[in-house]
């Protein structure tokens, strides 16, 4: 509710107090967590001031003391502890404080639990995934490194990091590491070094503690600007057995502020003597390589080719004579077998061919339709016949054996030629 005021119609003072107390008055009851601080007791009633472990924010309480003393154990300064409170505010001189109607101290197992449901929160949404987090360069140009002020953390990052490679820089921001301002100053450090182009890696150290004083190293806006950083961020938080939600979102986790200065910078001696390693390794590959090649030249050069070219050539020219003479002679020897097998075979042929055999001095005979005649009694008496001898033909007429012989002789040209 509003009211309308000018400066013509101001509204008293008393009844702006009444109404913000109207306004407190209906929050009614709510649990609170909070760290006391500035305890102190008058008469019936127990004064705090309960304070964000995180941010710069605190409110007063008042506890009656029979609920303070019935709080087992006790909470001393710098107690965490969980408060169910009234708001109360008073018109008459326009404080506001909190009435304590219950106080629960919070013990490491509630902390702990508490630090593991953000960190399944945050599990599931990715922030821990490893796919997400990237490689350190070799050789960073230039380190950002977060730390406390004058602290043993800042020395041990420095000193051993200069150690390994002198040439190595940093530029620092201290800030405080632990209480109230820590998560405010951490993040905007590593806000301004991921902005900072010369930064390529991001180191947030400091040293040991308590549950309760690394818990600004798990706080949920830290852990979430770590994984926003396009810069890689080392965590180099406490030793081994502290893990504080920054290691799990860090692109690499050390154990300690020393082991940090390991994983960042490379040592020289042991580059030094790597490169030494590899350049032994590159002359002997190298050396075995021009061994071999200068065995194969050797080897090239001392083939009769190359020896003695005009030599090589003498010699593929007598092959060549001597494959040309063989081949003549090949060539002879096959005309020559065939030379005398036609001779062979035109002498059989001579051989058995009927006109040797009319030169010897025989006769075919042949009837008129040109068959040889082989038996007398084939022939009838008075038929024509044709005798073939080696130089002519003669063509007669059989008579009966019983009449007188009479034979007539005819040149065959005379006769039909048969």
């Amino acid at each position: 509710m509003t009211s309308k005021t000018s400066p013509e119609s101001p509204l008293p003072i008393r009844t702006v107090l009444q109404m913000v107390g109207g306004w407190i008055g209906k929050l009614g009851t709510v649990w609170v967590e909070g760290q006391i601080t500035d305890l102190s007791a008058r008469g019936g009633t127990v004064f705090m001031t309960l304070r964000d472990p995180v941010a710069n924010v605190s409110a007063r309480v008042t506890a009656p003391r029979g609920v303070y003393e019935a709080t087992m154990p006790r909470p001393a300064d710098g107690a965490r502890v969980v408060v169910h409170v009234k708001p109360d505010f008073w018109v008459n001189k326009g404080s506001f404080a909190f009435t304590a109607l219950e106080i629960r101290p919070i013990g490491v197992g509630e902390l702990l639990a508490r630090l593991e449901r953000l960190r399944q929160l945050l599990a599931a949404e990715g922030l821990f995934n490893a796919d997400r987090k990237r490689r350190l360069p070799f050789l960073p140009g230039t380190v950002g490194l977060i730390c406390g002020r004058d602290s043993a953390a800042e020395r041990d990052v420095l000193e051993n990091s200069r150690r390994r490679w002198p040439a190595v820089r940093f530029k620092v921001e201290e800030v405080a590491v632990q209480g109230p301002y820590a998560v405010g100053e951490v993040t905007e450090a590593l806000r301004k070094f991921d902005a900072d182009a010369e930064i390529d890696v991001i180191v947030i150290a400091r040293g040991g503690g308590s549950l309760e004083d690394l818990l600004p190293f798990s706080d949920e806006t830290l852990v979430r600007s770590v994984a926003a950083c396009r810069t890689p961020v080392v965590s180099a938080i406490g030793h081994e057995q502290d893990s504080p939600l920054l290691d799990l979102v860090a692109d690499v986790r050390a154990s300690t502020p020393t082991d940090a200065a390991k994983k960042v910078v490379p040592d020289v001696g042991e580059q030094l003597t790597l490169v030494r390693q590899l350049r032994d390794r590159g002359r002997r590959v190298l050396g075995g390589w021009l061994d071999r090649e200068m065995s194969w030249l050797t080897s090239a050069r001392s083939r009769p080719s190359l020896a003695d070219p005009v030599r090589e050539l003498e010699r593929r020219a007598e092959q060549v004579e001597a494959l040309r003479d063989r081949t003549r002679r090949s060539l002879g020897g096959s005309l020559d077998r065939a030379e005398d097998s036609l001779s062979h075979l035109r002498a059989r042929l001579v051989a058995l061919s009927p006109a040797a055999t009319l030169e010897r001095g025989y006769a075919i005979v042949q009837d008129p339709s040109g068959e040889v005649v082989r038996l007398a009694k084939d022939v009838a008496p008075g038929s024509l016949l044709t005798i073939r001898l080696s130089d002519d033909r003669l063509t007669v007429r059989t008579e009966d054996p019983a009449k007188p012989r009479k034979t007539t002789r005819k040149k065959a040209s005379d006769e039909t030629a048969s």
